[in-house]
């Protein structure tokens, strides 16, 4: 279970303990003996043998084998087990990225917060030996944010204040003198050879298949290789009950089971809407444009017209959960409240916030840091049902959302993996629901993901290989 604490205020989630709840376990055969045979496509699955250990050393890196020999004789081969886990040290959070001892920023903080009801405020400074007043305004966004905070900083504060204490009395969290001291190295990531977005970029250039061949590719237990452009033009299935291998422009990616994905950009998402199926709760995150993201060149962003495109109303199922992402800019929020569900048809019922915290309880910046803030937020809202349905579905009841719940854990050191939502929202879905998560980073089984950087966080160099079992 990722819900370690579940109090009125919200949930402390373990997100670690999500990802490695997933059963990342490889099945393979050993054979004995290796005839006759002849090497696979450049996509290859399941039938995989180990080669070396990869430069973060415990990570184990696999090469494809050939395909099996033509009188294959599986009673003789032996079955190999290799499990993964994620690794903890990309969740090893023990000190604030920046503490609240800062004094200085303690006082901006302080000067900008008087400022909320008073525009402008007289600044003595002196120059030359003299004294002049300057009048320091803040622009509209900058007040706004200042007001949202204002309102929303007591219960951030009581209710994560409230799991944070259950998380230090049960052993979870832990205070930093009670956690022992540990060298801490740097994190060495994988470096970005595999260029996700790009290649979707590339694949439209590929030969583009008929409509009606543009369906669910399932991945069998017996399935041995796939084409590259399979990837880029279905959604892929891994129909079997363990986890699965796919190399990709030579990176490997370990696909959980029960899980699908498709890997496009938004223009290219009509595999998605060719399987006719619609989803009972849709899980958004928007690469929102700010200033830093387009400084630093660091991903590519969407307009509000784009996100307005999604299809979401031709994906959500009657009732659907619709749950989409917020930066803490009250142009965002106001954006998807606004104009983004209106235009779905979607009636906001909800408003969560997720507290990051370090794993001795902290926030990740001081609460009332001007810059950065130690919470993100989520829009919760549903798609009516039609009349007829509601008769059909009078037995169904549905639980009322509360509004501004805590989401409160530690995140994690990668760029936008959010936690898990899963089981926070298992109460207000039906159960056995169809789930589906857009702009995703990593797979969840049960889910199906889509993105143009769906298997990011499922590259082999995020994962530790245990010691092998047969």
């Amino acid at each position: 279970m990722s819900v370690v604490h579940e109090l009125s205020p919200g949930w402390l989630l373990d997100h670690l303990a999500f990802i490695n709840k997933i059963s990342y376990e490889l099945h393979q055969h050993r054979e004995p003996c290796c005839s006759k045979s002849r090497p696979t496509s450049s996509v290859h699955l399941d039938s995989l043998h180990m080669d070396s250990v990869s430069s973060f050393g415990a990570s184990a890196t696999f090469v494809p084998s050939t395909s099996k020999p033509e009188n294959d004789d599986r009673g003789n081969c032996e079955m190999f087990i290799q499990k993964y886990v994620f690794r903890s040290e990309l969740f090893d959070i023990s000190k604030p990225y920046i503490t609240s001892a800062n004094h200085k920023e303690c006082q901006e903080s302080k000067e900008k917060e008087d400022l909320v009801n008073d525009v402008k405020k007289e600044i003595f400074i002196s120059i030359n030996g003299k004294k002049r007043k300057r009048c320091v305004a803040f622009n509209q966004g900058e007040l706004d944010a200042m007001e949202y905070h204002r309102k929303i900083r007591g219960l951030i504060l009581d209710g994560s204040s409230q799991l944070i204490q259950e998380g230090l009395t049960s052993g979870f969290l832990h205070s930093c003198s009670e956690k022992p001291n540990k060298c801490s190295e740097p994190i060495t990531l994988p470096l970005d050879t595999c260029n996700l977005s790009e290649l979707c970029e590339m694949a439209k250039h590929l030969p583009s298949l008929n409509e009606t061949e543009l369906q669910t590719l399932q991945l069998m237990e017996d399935d041995t290789s796939v084409t590259e452009q399979d990837l880029f033009s279905r959604i892929v299935e891994n129909t079997s009950g363990f986890t699965k291998i796919i190399t990709l422009m030579g990176q490997k990616y370990l696909l959980p089971p029960k899980s699908s994905f498709l890997l496009s950009d938004i223009s290219c998402m009509h595999p998605l809407l060719n399987c006719k199926k619609t989803y009972d709760v849709i899980v958004i995150d928007p690469p929102w444009q700010n200033k830093s993201v387009k400084r630093s060149n660091r991903y590519s962003y969407l307009s509000p017209l784009q996100i307005k495109q999604i299809p979401v109303p031709k994906l959500a199922a009657p009732s659907c959960l619709v749950v989409t992402w917020v930066t803490n800019r009250q142009k965002h929020l106001r954006f998807v409240k606004e104009e983004l569900y209106p235009s779905w048809s979607v009636e906001v019922v909800a408003e969560w916030h997720w507290v990051k915290i370090t794993s001795s309880g902290e926030f990740v910046f001081p609460l009332d840091s001007p810059h950065k803030k130690p919470y993100e937020g989520l829009i919760l809202g549903r798609v009516p049902e039609k009349a007829a349905l509601l008769l059909r579905n009078a037995d169904v009841k549905e639980l009322p959302i509360p509004d501004h719940k805590l989401i409160v854990s530690v995140p994690c050191t990668l760029h936008s993996h959010k936690p898990p939502l899963a089981e926070v929202l298992k109460d207000y879905i039906k159960p056995e629901g169809e789930c589906l998560e857009l702009f995703a980073r990593n797979l969840q089984p049960g889910w199906t993901s889509w993105g143009n950087e769906v298997l990011k966080f499922q590259h082999m160099d995020y994962f530790v290989a245990l010691k092998s079992k047969s």
